[in-house]
């Protein structure tokens, strides 16, 4: 019983030293990413869940700047891939080139892809062929890449935030829905309200350069990561995590709307994504345990990209988010 208790009492410590260095990154992204709080504590939660995070939004909302802000308040490496139809595998993950040396000696060198960095954005991932999304979502899964019958592992830790544009589909590529789910989190980017849109349009043209300095480091956020999952879970929020997920299922709900609304529901890998997310937001709102409230508010994040709705000709449907965070609320 002794070493539980002092189990538990460190723990607590470490979620308390957790909660302050994390208010600290979180005001060093707020100097550079205005009014835009919930975006960045879902790619936060991602993160350190050890997760990636797919964010939707029109351009111009500052997508980019979150990247490098969040990159450099974290203390990591940071690259930005612009993807676009003829980018190629190689592209992403690099290649080899023959080198001769000065006796005329060949042989191959690997040059490292964009993708050897620690915080990956992957801007409008969905104009990519599917070939080359399959490159960069095969090295999320298994952070490292192959080539030439070679392993390369990819520096640790390994992030992706991806960005869709919403607006403009023709001559883009959708992600399959195999490829969705390895996402932790989709993110839903919206405009600013008038107060923050005001701030924006002053602070950024006044000329005055904003400096966001590292908060963390690489292997405190590693730290942070262990910590998320060793943080206690209820039973009562174990429950309300697997009620939602088989209640999202047509094969196994007891809500008539889903049975004749949803196509196919979220996967255990879903369940997985909202134990780890509400661990992190807890963690990032000072908190040693999630609660209800959590998976509330994790619970369109977590599944809407891992579900379906079918065509209903009647108009009168909800929306997928809205059915879901009915759902949520049921589970609670």
């Amino acid at each position: 019983m002794a070493d539980t208790d002092q189990v538990d009492d460190a723990i607590v410590a470490e979620a308390e030293a957790a909660a302050e260095v994390l208010a600290q990154v979180k005001a060093e992204i707020a100097k550079a990413v205005f009014g835009q709080e919930r975006v960045v504590e879902l790619a936060l939660a991602a993160i350190l869940a050890g997760g990636h995070a797919l964010l939707i939004g029109a351009p111009g909302l500052a997508k980019t700047r979150l990247v490098e802000s969040m990159g450099t308040a974290l203390g990591l490496s940071n690259q930005r891939i612009q993807f676009t139809p003829d980018l190629m595998p190689s592209d992403i993950i690099g290649s080899e080139v023959l080198d001769e040396s000065p006796t005329g000696q060949r042989s191959f060198r690997f040059l490292k892809g964009p993708i050897f960095t620690q915080l990956l954005m992957a801007d409008e991932i969905n104009r990519a062929s599917p070939r080359t999304q399959s490159a960069l979502l095969q090295a999320m899964q298994e952070r490292h890449v192959t080539v030439a019958g070679v392993r390369h592992d990819l520096p640790l830790p390994f992030h992706v935030l991806a960005t869709q544009n919403p607006i403009e589909q023709e001559g883009t590529y959708p992600l399959p829905e195999a490829q969705l789910d390895r996402f932790l989190l989709k993110v839903d980017v919206n405009y600013p309200d008038l107060d923050t849109e005001r701030r924006i349009l002053i602070e950024t043209t006044s000329g005055a350069d904003t400096i966001v300095r590292p908060a963390l480091d690489a292997s405190r956020l590693a730290s942070l990561q262990s910590l998320v999952r060793r943080m206690p879970v209820g039973e009562k929020i174990v429950a309300a995590i697997l009620s939602l997920v088989r209640d999202a299922r047509p094969e196994q709900t007891s809500d008539e709307r889903v049975r004749r609304l949803v196509d196919w529901g979220p996967s255990p890998r879903a369940g997985q994504a909202l134990m780890l997310a509400a661990r992190s937001r807890a963690l990032l709102r000072g908190r040693l345990a999630p609660s209800i409230e959590d998976v509330e508010a994790l619970a369109e994040p977590c599944l809407g990209h891992r579900m379906a709705m079918r065509y209903d000709p009647t108009g009168d449907a909800p929306s997928l988010a809205d059915l879901i965070n009915d759902l949520a609320r049921k589970a609670g």
